[in-house]
C-alpha cells in the first residue's frame, strides 16, 4: 500500500456536561466553539477539532502506566522554554490544576495540567523538527 495516514484531525475527549467542559476549554485554553449540541461540542484548538462527548461519571483519557502512575494520552508542543513557562504560569494564574515543570531527561521540559473532568494533558516546550519545517519556513 503506497497510501499513508497524514494527520491526526479528530481527538475526543469525554466529559461530563458538554456546556461547563466548552466553557472551561474556551475561557482557559483559547479553543474555538464550532459546534454543541447537548451531546457534545466541538472545539478547534492547536490545528485539531476536539469533540467533547457526554460520557458516563468517572471516564476520561487517562492510563495507568505499568508502574502504576496515572498518565496523560496527549502531548501539547509549544516554541520553547519562555512559551512553556509562560503557559505554565498562565495556567496557575487562571486557576487550573497544574503540575510543576519537569525535566524528563530529554530535550525541552514538560508539565501536566488537568480539565474540569480530570482528563490530563501534557505540554512540552520542543515543536516536532516537521512541524518547525512546515510552519517556520525560512524567507
Amino acid at each position: 500500500m503506497n497510501e499513508k495516514l497524514w494527520r491526526v484531525g479528530t481527538t475526543y475527549i469525554p466529559v461530563t456536561n458538554v456546556d461547563q467542559s466548552a466553557d472551561w476549554y474556551v475561557e482557559k485554553l483559547g479553543a474555538e466553539l464550532g459546534f454543541i449540541d447537548k451531546d457534545k461540542a466541538i472545539v478547534n484548538l492547536a490545528d485539531q477539532s476536539i469533540f467533547l462527548v457526554k460520557a458516563a461519571e468517572n471516564q476520561s483519557l487517562n492510563f495507568i502506566d505499568s508502574y502504576g502512575n496515572e498518565r496523560f494520552s496527549l502531548t501539547f508542543e509549544v516554541n520553547g522554554m519562555d512559551a512553556l513557562e509562560k503557559f505554565h504560569y498562565d495556567f496557575i494564574r487562571k486557576g487550573m490544576k497544574v503540575g510543576e515543570i519537569e525535566d524528563r531527561g530529554h530535550a525541552g521540559r514538560n508539565f501536566v495540567f488537568e480539565d474540569i473532568d480530570g482528563n490530563m494533558f501534557d505540554v512540552w516546550s520542543e515543536l516536532s523538527i516537521a512541524f518547525k519545517e512546515k510552519h517556520f519556513k525560512k524567507a
